[in-house]
């Protein structure tokens, strides 16, 4: 028998340089960086609490309407 005369394949080069890689961890890598965004958006700017006892100003008086709407029964 005759030893076959194929090529061998081309030697593969470091992980970084493989275009699909990039595709596989570009995706989970954009949400993980989103999340944090998200994060820091959050702590830096939270959302006020209104309370029954606060004084209502009119800035407040949207709010508190629609929290009125929203738990009075439908008769």
């Amino acid at each position: 028998m005759k030893p076959s005369s194929k090529t061998a394949p081309p030697a593969a080069g470091p992980w970084w340089r493989v275009g699909i890689m990039w595709m596989v961890i570009g995706g989970p890598l954009a949400v993980v960086v989103a999340g944090f965004a998200t994060l820091a958006i959050a702590i830096l700017n939270p959302d006020p609490v209104y309370t029954l006892d606060s004084p209502r100003t009119a800035a407040e008086m949207p709010a508190v309407q629609g929290r009125n709407h929203a738990a009075t029964p439908k008769p």
